[in-house]
């Protein structure tokens, strides 16, 4: 793998996939984000085995390849680089990289032994107006439980049939209901616990990252047991 990115676009994109990384990883592999080429971009992903992300940057393609690098410590090197081009290079699960005089190595693990992503039909999925989706998650998710003594309280309540939504979160004290409109009738009644942290991601995604005009999709997966949340240039999925 040979690619030239700008490290402003490299930096932001291993700070989002770092936040799906957990710090007492599983396995070694689990420490790693996943670097690869898809057409002319560079796919970034990370997973903890109950969510993860993909996202993809605009770079310039030389050689396809992938392989996956520690994402503590190619993340603080990038971040002290200086505004610019970063070169790029894989040989044999060994990432080069220079920019300006600064020049490292880092090794890697087999992109082999990442865990697989989800996958999904587009034709299961319904969209959800940024904004209105970012304002549910705020009034909603912070009645979730943070004590993992009861685990399924930790978890929002998300409900969709026909063409509402709701979204239900409570710690045993208190409780939160959002109902909201789609645009669309969704065909399949879905009904899911998903970790209030998730969606806190999602709304940091969406506030910080992609603003919150357009549409989001939403997705579940009976088969993966997984909810994917798609952006533009960006794919949250999580375990429920």
């Amino acid at each position: 793998m040979k690619v030239q990115i700008l490290q402003e676009n490299l930096n932001k994109g291993l700070t989002i996939a770092s936040r799906s990384i957990s710090a007492k990883a599983q396995l070694p592999v689990l420490a790693n984000v996943l670097l690869k080429t898809d057409k002319n971009r560079l796919q970034i992903s990370a997973t903890n085995l109950e969510n993860g992300v993909s996202l993809w940057l605009g770079a310039k393609i030389e050689k396809d390849g992938e392989t996956t690098i520690p994402a503590r410590i190619l993340s603080e090197i990038v971040s002290s680089l200086p505004a610019g081009k970063i070169d790029l290079e894989v040989t044999e699960n060994s990432l080069s990289f220079s920019s300006g005089g600064y020049t490292a190595k880092l090794n890697g693990i087999s992109a082999s032994e990442f865990p697989k992503q989800p996958t999904y039909s587009t034709e299961n999925l319904f969209s959800i107006p940024a904004e209105k989706l970012l304002l549910a998650i705020g009034q909603v998710a912070f009645s979730a439980a943070t004590d993992e003594g009861r685990p399924v309280l930790t978890g929002v309540l998300i409900k969709i049939k026909g063409k509402e939504l709701s979204m239900v979160a409570t710690d045993g004290y208190r409780l939160s209901l959002r109902r909201m409109e789609l645009d669309a009738l969704v065909k399949e009644e879905v009904s899911v616990i998903l970790p209030a942290k998730t969606l806190l991601e999602v709304a940091r995604i969406i506030a910080e990252e992609k603003g919150q005009n357009g549409q989001i999709s939403l997705g579940y997966t009976k088969e993966q047991n997984q909810v994917v949340f798609v952006f533009p240039d960006l794919e949250l999925y999580s375990r429920v």
